[in-house]
């Protein structure tokens, strides 16, 4: 649904539920909306599957803490996150006092993924070449920035100016923006007086109630 107010989603049924009989449904999810399968697990077997899948411990009066569990949120005793409490800390730090030597230790607990291993280059070696490729075969600049995309970001999360000044940008180089789901308005398909054009060359239409994502040409 893009970015919208929490209003929007109140009384909107656009869910559907997937893997629960309809028992089940219709007593604790009542007034779902969109057609469920209806098949799927009741009450009983809902709980014991999400017991095994967690790995929960029977609850007893002695042991009445869960585990921590999921890898989502940001946990004390949970996964390692690469945007944690001290990461932050150290970034706000660097901006706020204009700190280099914070940014450093910043930049460092981001991009020393070697132990951690949070982020895919943290499970890459870097090989050099003992004999690196001359200058003069190596693509250009101008060539490379050509194949370079910008995300789907929509209209109404960035902004008018900004969602037209990246597009401008994009164009300027030779790479491609994306409208995102909100689209673009049909002004944006004339080029500026300047020579400029804010047209999005990646035109994302979302499919108005329907459960699939959204499509991208």
């Amino acid at each position: 649904m893009g970015i919208s107010t929490l209003q929007s989603y109140r009384g909107a049924q656009v869910f559907e539920a997937i893997g629960l009989n309809n028992s089940l449904v219709e007593k604790y999810f009542t007034g779902t909306g969109v057609a469920h399968r209806g098949r799927g697990p009741g009450r009983a077997r809902s709980r014991g599957q999400a017991q095994a899948r967690l790995r929960l411990p029977a609850a007893t009066e002695s042991e009445t803490e869960l585990s921590v569990g999921g890898s989502y949120a940001y946990r004390v005793r949970g996964e390692h996150h690469l945007v944690n409490p001290l990461t932050i800390a150290k970034l706000q730090h660097a901006v706020r006092q204009s700190s280099y030597q914070t940014y450093k230790e910043y930049s460092a607990l981001v991009n020393d993924q070697s132990r951690n291993l949070c982020t895919l280059r943290g499970l890459i070696d870097i090989r050099v070449n003992p004999r690196p490729i001359p200058l003069e075969e190596v693509e250009p600049a101008a060539e490379i920035v050509k194949r370079f995309a910008t995300g789907a970001m929509s209209y109404g999360s960035i902004g008018k100016e900004a969602h037209e000044t990246v597009a401008i940008a994009m164009n300027r180089i030779g790479g491609r923006s994306n409208t995102g789901e909100g689209g673009e308005d049909e002004a944006r398909f004339r080029p500026d007086a300047n020579g400029d054009s804010r047209r999005s060359s990646i035109k994302q239409v979302p499919r108005a109630a329907s459960a699939s994502p959204p499509t991208t040409w």
